[in-house]
């Protein structure tokens, strides 16, 4: 027990000399971010990092339409953008919003249908894709229109905190996805919660739903919720156009006619968005796992 407590101790002690590096590196100069996420980048390719496998395997399977080379571009371009994550988490989750609104370049499509929603006192889930600017995403919603979201708790809770706290710079509250009847309480009473279903969380609370043509578990709690707690569903994308963030936010009526079929509208949504801007979602997350298996496909 002594030396298990000495060994967690120690790793505490290291992330946190990694935290502080970490935000030592997102407060230099905004000009040298994009030098320094690219050269990240680059040492990320280099790398036989299994996330990049992961991002291969993925990008081959869903672009099966599109030549080698194209698919290549795509990865490639992938992996040197996730230097970048860096420095948008670490911006999102350290920096002022000053500073924030200062130094970003970015604009926000369909707020005012948002904030009339809330106006009106109507809960509205807010859908999302896992997009690799994701956490500025969210920070640049919440600096301009009250938002809550729901989050995975980490393994390591010093880490935990540090997401946390860097997360409530932009967020109102946060619930953890296994407490569904917190974000449903927040829908009932006029919130706006962010939610995003496009990863592989198990077959426990999913079925096989097509992505990209493909069977993958996708989770059916959506329909729920929104039947549960009669809220609006609005669709927020983002992406990087002329080297500003863009936000845009668009109703999504999605076929309630059964919980199978508002997955599938959901997914089909999500994946028009993805091909518009392919390079820049995440996909290092093994989303086929469920069904491909993650020791076949992901090997």
């Amino acid at each position: 027990c002594n030396n298990t407590w000495k060994k967690l101790a120690m790793k505490k002690k290291i992330l946190i000399i990694i935290i502080n590096l970490w935000k030592m590196l997102v407060y230099l100069p905004r000009f040298t971010h994009k030098p320094i996420g690219y050269l990240i980048g680059i040492v990320f390719y280099i790398l036989p990092i299994k996330r990049n496998l992961y991002s291969k395997r993925n990008i081959n399977l869903c672009f099966k339409d599109l030549t080698p080379n194209q698919k290549k571009k795509i990865y490639t371009k992938n992996i040197l953008n996730t230097g970048m994550v860096i420095i948008t988490t670490g911006i999102a989750w350290f920096w002022s919003n000053e500073r924030i609104n200062r130094s970003i370049k970015y604009s926000i499509k369909g707020l005012d249908s948002l904030a009339k929603e809330q106006e009106k006192g109507n809960g509205v889930l807010l859908i999302f894709k896992h997009s690799l600017h994701l956490e500025l995403d969210s920070r640049i919603l919440g600096m301009n229109i009250p938002v809550y979201g729901v989050e995975r708790v980490h393994y390591s809770d010093y880490f935990d905190s540090v997401q946390s706290n860097g997360r409530l710079k932009g967020l109102k509250d946060s619930a953890d996805k296994n407490q569904p009847i917190k974000f449903i309480r927040w829908l009932k009473t006029g919130k706006s919660v962010l939610y995003a279903i496009d990863q592989d969380y198990g077959m426990n609370s999913s079925e096989i739903i097509k992505f990209f043509g493909n069977d993958a578990a996708t989770i059916i709690a959506p329909y729920k919720i929104v039947k549960s707690s009669k809220c609006k569903t609005y669709f927020i994308n983002s992406y990087i156009e002329n080297g500003s963030l863009i936000l845009s936010l668009e109703k999504f009526d999605g076929d309630m006619t059964s919980p199978r079929n508002f997955s599938q509208s959901i997914n089909n949504f999500i994946e028009s968005k993805v091909k518009l801007h392919p390079d820049e979602y995440l996909w290092q997350h093994r989303r086929f796992k469920s069904t491909l298996g993650k020791d076949n496909f992901y090997k």
